[in-house]
């Protein structure tokens, strides 16, 4: 008796070990095709540009370059490091991407509160507020570009006719301009703030559906009963809305930091990064196209990419811990 009990034991152990082989084998199979993808659109062309960032390759003799044997090199590294035109773009970028950020949440938080309530046409004026986030960037960018036209620009006759400018501002070819403010000059970049201005303009979508979402799932009652307490609209919104929709802020602030720190195409259709914009994405193209020289052009991409690594275990280890002890 004992011994029949014992091998049906050992028979039921190895029908749940196998069962549990074959869930794992059909856990590979379909897992497969996504990790095939990964591989060969993300890994490997990481790898090869981390490759092409320690050697001396110039576009013409790419084909005849072995990637995989020497001689490897960090020159390419020093040229960048020790190059104030590399600094330049770093600092560009840097501004481009925490303005751009800064002012795209602003704007979806006001756009956010906003539509929050009801109306007559709310769905439309929110459908509205998607189009500068779901139309080419191409046509944006040659709307701006047509509006902010020294010659024909409606944004410069208006400034002359009716502002009573001096003269017509080239807003996207003008590196440094004076805003006199209370009799005081102040100098400005010129370019560089049209162009922050376009991407925080395109991508606050973004961040309004987000907010919006966030918006929606407050209960009202917590304001409600704020009000029944006194509180003024400011004191609702700092102490009761404010502080529920941190995470989320957050959330897109990693996101679009991201997105600005990786912009090429918003920058070079509008100035070609020219006029004190060139970021380093564009800096990147500048490298391939202009100067022929890939090692260089992958070793500021390594750049990049290193710091976007570090914002992201930053975030990791500081916003989302938080979010899940919360």
């Amino acid at each position: 008796m004992a011994s029949s009990i014992g091998l049906r034991g050992r028979v039921g152990k190895r029908r749940a070990l196998s069962r549990a082989r074959r869930d794992s084998r059909a856990g590979l199979w379909l897992v497969s095709p996504t990790f095939i993808v990964v591989l060969v659109m993300v890994v490997l062309p990481v790898l090869w540009a981390v490759i092409l960032s320690f050697k001396r390759i110039r576009l013409i003799n790419l084909r005849h370059v072995d990637l995989f044997a020497g001689p490897y090199t960090f020159r390419n590294y020093d040229r960048l490091f020790s190059s104030s035109e590399f600094g330049r773009a770093v600092r560009t970028t840097l501004e481009f991407s925490v303005l751009g950020t800064t002012s795209a949440i602003v704007l979806g938080l006001v756009a956010a509160l906003l539509v929050r309530g009801s109306f007559r046409g709310r769905g439309v004026v929110r459908g509205l507020m998607l189009l500068p986030w779901v139309a080419p960037v191409v046509a944006l960018t040659f709307i701006w570009q047509v509006l902010l036209s020294p010659q024909l620009g409606l944004v410069n006759a208006f400034g002359t006719d009716v502002l009573g400018w001096d003269s017509p501002i080239p807003f996207l070819s003008q590196e440094h301009g004076n805003l006199s403010l209370l009799g005081v000059s102040i100098g400005v970049p010129t370019a560089l703030l049209v162009v922050i201005a376009f991407d925080a303009w395109r991508s606050f979508p973004f961040a309004f559906l987000f907010i919006l979402a966030r918006l929606q799932a407050i209960s009202p009652e917590l304001e409600e009963a704020a009000r029944v307490d006194g509180a003024t609209p400011t004191q609702v919104f700092r102490y009761i809305v404010l502080p529920q929709l941190w995470g989320v802020i957050a959330l897109i602030a990693v996101l679009r930091f991201i997105f600005t720190f990786n912009d090429f195409d918003e920058v070079y259709l509008l100035t070609g990064g020219g006029a004190g914009t060139q970021v380093l994405a564009v800096q990147v193209y500048s490298f391939l196209s202009a100067r022929n020289d890939i090692g260089g052009g992958a070793a500021v991409a390594m750049f990049m990419a290193a710091g976007l690594v570090v914002l992201l275990i930053a975030y990791v280890r500081f916003f989302a811990a938080r979010e899940e002890k919360a």
